[in-house]
């Protein structure tokens, strides 16, 4: 048994729920990580696996995890060459004035001495693509469904505030951090077509801390 729920599993691929507040790699002032778990993980396999993908510490849900070399080279292939479909839900610190759309912004990497690094809209920045909607409303926030097209770093948390013009809530880099104990953002599905097997599909349900605020899960 593992401490973390796996959401898919065959020879080549885990998907897990990764927990929010569990960092993917280990920080460099030290403390827990994903890794501290690949032993579990195993489930009786020669190798630990290896994640294909990153998700930010906050964020919780679907992680691809490959079981082999071979499967790691060609899923991370398959996320550079978009075909992965990802899908993301996120609670915003308001509600947008329209009900979907699509953000397009170039997006760079800024640091500073106070304030560490973060992204930022920037005409020489890389492009990013996300589209949007909003699938619920409470106590003032919107549930919104995300779909990159792209995956840049802290691509959704600076597409709400410079694209949507409201941050996710309890967002500390990109918003106030107000109003949750964490980022807001779930990582609730994932499909990953492949050549010879069947497609991998994994689904993540609704956090709690989603649930709390009011919110239930919504159908695809």
């Amino acid at each position: 048994m593992t401490d973390i729920p796996i959401l898919f599993e065959d020879g080549e691929a885990l998907v897990i729920n990764k927990p929010a507040g569990l960092p993917v790699d280990r920080p460099k002032k030290g403390g827990r990580c994903l890794e501290d778990h690949f032993e579990q993980l195993r489930l009786g396999f020669q190798r630990e696996p290896s994640p294909v993908h990153r998700l930010d510490t906050d964020t919780s849900g679907c992680l691809l995890l490959a079981r082999n070399p071979k499967s790691l080279k060609r899923f991370s292939k398959a996320f550079e060459d978009r075909v992965v479909e990802k899908r993301y839900l996120g609670i915003l610190t308001g509600i947008p004035s329209e009900t979907e759309g699509t953000i397009e912004l170039s997006l760079a990497k800024i640091s500073s001495a106070e304030k560490g690094w973060r992204m930022i809209a920037a005409k020489k920045g890389k492009p990013s693509v996300t589209h949007w909607k909003v699938i619920g409303e409470s106590g003032g926030h919107a549930l919104v469904e995300f779909r990159p097209e792209t995956g840049r770093t802290h691509q959704i948390r600076i597409h709400c505030e410079a694209g949507l013009g409201m941050p996710l809530l309890g967002d500390p880099v990109y918003g106030s951090g107000k109003g949750a104990p964490r980022t807001m953002l779930h990582a609730a599905g994932l499909v990953v077509p492949r050549e010879k097997k069947p497609t991998i599909e994994a689904s993540a349900p609704m956090p709690r801390d989603f649930l709390a605020l009011g919110f239930t899960d919504s159908p695809e």
